[in-house]
């Protein structure tokens, strides 16, 4: 399986190894743009692999700090920016990208499900609970993902 997140239509797509289409989800990436500099807070772009996954098994909305969870659920009205349900930790490929994994880039939950579809993540790209449990229970460590925001 692989994943496409392309930017410019707020999608990521699940392919399967041919590259056949499978799903696709509507998603969020960060509302400042793209970019691979630390502290930019820029969603990255080009090659990646998901080097690691969190949260098997956690109720839908659980919220997690540092990839653990906390015993909370996010909630729709609560103004904190927080990363839900499940994590896959990308690592980026390409030299440009290289520092994904320490700039702790991830695909995940989010409370803020009504901004899903418009750019606003601080970096990450999210999805709704629900689609992030299922993409999460479609993909393995080391799937491939790109990350591209051109047509």
């Amino acid at each position: 399986m692989r994943i496409f997140v392309h930017i410019p239509s707020q999608t990521l797509d699940l392919l399967d190894d041919s590259g056949v289409l499978l799903r696709r989800y509507a998603c969020s990436t960060s509302k400042f743009g793209t970019g691979c500099e630390p502290g930019s807070n820029r969603t990255p772009q080009g090659r990646f692999r998901v080097c690691e996954k969190h949260g098997h098994g956690a109720p839908p909305g659980m919220i997690f700090k540092s990839r653990q969870p906390t015993g909370e659920i996010g909630r729709a009205d609560d103004a904190g920016d927080h990363v839900t349900t499940r994590i896959l930790w990308l690592d980026g490929l390409d030299a440009k990208n290289a520092n994904t994994k320490d700039r702790y880039i991830y695909i995940h939950g989010t409370n803020a499900e009504h901004l899903i579809g418009t750019p606003a993540s601080h970096g990450c790209v999210r999805l709704s609970n629900a689609d992030v449990i299922d993409l999460f229970d479609n993909v393995i460590e080391g799937s491939e993902v790109n990350i591209e925001a051109g047509e």
